[in-house]
């Protein structure tokens, strides 16, 4: 088996896994007052604290979540449940995922408005265009650090830094394609989400952090759990596998940058030589996502060749509405035959170079079968 498709998730590493069978030991609820609950508890707190100083927080909340969905859900509608009169417009990009949009379209249902920032040739942020339509009514912006089908990463810092001169801005950024793979300066991020199995956690486990004196609604209610932000009983044993899960990604991340940078560049090179490949990826997207698009060639028919052969990529994101042609890629390219043929290759710095042949021996195969039928 050759698996490409470590964007959309990743395997559960065995020291995770392990860490969340040891912590099953203790059982009782962190909400409770005797040992069992208090043991519980400071096992959260202590999980807690090595995230804050993983990620190098210091006046921030931590709210854990079902995961990178959830966290969205809770900072869009959350900030905009708690200030209703603060405003009504919203400002993303094209290049979100699903996550982003469903809330945003529930919210355009009960009569927000939102506008898509510019995206430039690059697939960057247009800074200017952003400031340009910032208005009196603006209360979120919401903007991600890597697109999760072509690896773009914007400059989040450099847009932090703008929105710091509009304090009734309220700044939010999907980090769940990057934490654990690339740097992100956090200080000017107001909310951000991620969740663990993008960096070889269990699923089911995943954050919101906020500034502290940011107050927004929950979307669980019930009584406090870690926070006054979501309840429900906490879920010890997944808290304490993500803050394990994280440490894990962030050892030696130089290196493991290195060598997925290295992949990246090997398989552009192979890939490049097909005519009628066109690799849509450009050189401000992170090595770990190559999209590419065969063109002629459906996405879910290439996807289905390559799986006969044991190889597993993706078309699009994995959450995405299937049968659609990639808005992103039609962001970026403009071109229509490109959207609707790409596909995406993402790696990690678990893949080996001999996978990366096996699928470039498939992946031949299937392009010449295929390509021949037009």
């Amino acid at each position: 088996m050759v698996y490409l498709d470590y964007s959309a998730t990743t395997p559960t590493d065995e020291d995770v896994l392990k860490s969340f069978t040891e912590s099953c030991k203790l059982f009782g609820n962190p909400n409770s007052l005797h040992k069992l609950g208090v043991d519980s508890k400071k096992l959260i707190d202590d999980a807690t604290n090595q995230i804050k100083k993983l990620l190098n927080l210091t006046d921030e909340d931590i709210i854990y979540t079902s995961g990178a969905s959830e966290s969205n859900n809770l900072a869009i509608k959350g900030l905009c449940g708690k200030y209703p009169n603060r405003g009504n417009h919203i400002i993303t990009t094209p290049f979100e995922h699903s996550s982003i949009y469903g809330p945003i379209n529930y919210l355009v249902d009960k009569g927000y408005m939102v506008d898509f920032v510019k995206i430039d040739d690059n697939g960057l942020v247009d800074i200017e265009n952003l400031k340009s339509l910032i208005t009196d009514d603006t209360v979120l912006v919401s903007i991600n650090a890597v697109n999760s089908e072509i690896g773009i990463r914007q400059p989040i810092e450099q847009i932090g830094e703008l929105l710091k001169k509009y304090p009734k801005i309220t700044f939010h950024a999907d980090l769940t394609q990057a934490i654990g793979k690339i740097d992100i300066d956090t200080k000017d991020i107001d909310m951000f989400s991620f969740t663990a199995h993008k960096f070889f956690g269990i699923k089911g486990i995943g954050c919101l952090v906020k500034k502290k004196k940011l107050i927004i609604e929950p979307l669980i209610h019930g009584g406090k759990s870690t926070t006054v932000y979501r309840s429900g009983t906490p879920m010890t044993q997944l808290i304490v596998s993500i803050s394990k899960a994280l440490r894990l990604a962030l050892e030696d991340k130089e290196s493991k940058y290195n060598k997925v940078k290295e992949l990246n560049e090997y398989l552009k090179e192979k890939l490049s030589k097909y005519d009628k490949v066109f690799i849509n990826s450009n050189k401000y997207s992170i090595p770990h996502i190559l999209n590419i698009s065969v063109i002629g060639v459906k996405p879910e028919t290439m996807q289905h060749a390559l799986e006969s052969d044991e190889v597993y990529i993706s078309t699009q994101s994995a959450c995405s509405v299937s049968n659609a042609h990639s808005k992103a890629v039609m962001s970026l390219t403009k071109d229509k035959e490109r959207a609707a043929s790409s596909i995406r290759i993402s790696i990690s710095y678990k893949t080996a170079k001999e996978e990366i042949d096996l699928f470039l021996k498939s992946f031949e195969d299937k392009y010449n079968k295929l390509t021949n039928l037009r």
